[in-house]
């Protein structure tokens, strides 16, 4: 089976499902925060990881080995429901602008983690280690513009997003 089904949902959930939600979350999404010093060279490799790895998945076929292919689906599985609570939560923030319900109440980044978990079920559906090699490009590249989002964050929002920092983890 080829593995381009996979990328599916992603698009499905991260485009469709949050325009419909809300076009406004569609541009936050896409919004990136400003970059400087070493996050200007972390925008692009998480630019072009992040192209590869729609582009690599679809070249690729699902293995059938039972270990990898249950492992595999599990995780992906996670990821899925993960990109629809995050997304969700994601379209509907707080009247002051900060996402404080659902995931975001564990996780100041929770799309991050999902597209993570989601992508890593793709390798262990695929035992591509090429895409391993490129998903851990895209999640080392993903922190440093995690970053530079943060400071945005503070400057926009002030002592309630430095709160909300000291209260809810990174990652989880």
């Amino acid at each position: 089976m080829n593995a381009f089904l996979t990328v599916i949902p992603l698009i499905l959930i991260r485009f469709g499902l949050l325009s419909i939600l809300d076009k406004k979350a569609l541009k936050r999404a896409a919004f990136f925060a400003p970059l400087i010093g070493k996050e200007k060279a972390a925008y692009w490799f998480y630019q072009v990881s992040n192209i590869l790895i729609f582009v690599y998945v679809c070249l690729l076929k699902i293995t059938t080995n039972p270990y990898w292919f249950y492992a595999g689906l599990v995780i992906y599985g996670l990821g899925v429901l993960l990109c629809l609570v995050s997304v969700s939560n994601f379209a509907k923030p707080d009247d002051n602008g900060i996402n404080l319900k659902g995931l975001y109440r564990v996780s100041r980044n929770p799309m991050y983690v999902a597209y993570f978990i989601y992508f890593l079920g793709c390798v262990l559906l695929t035992q591509s280690l090429i895409l391993l090699a490129i998903l851990l490009v895209f999640q080392v590249s993903a922190h440093w513009i995690i970053l530079s989002e943060e400071r945005w964050c503070v400057k926009k929002f002030g002592e309630e997003y430095i709160n909300y920092m000291n209260k809810v983890r990174r990652y989880i």
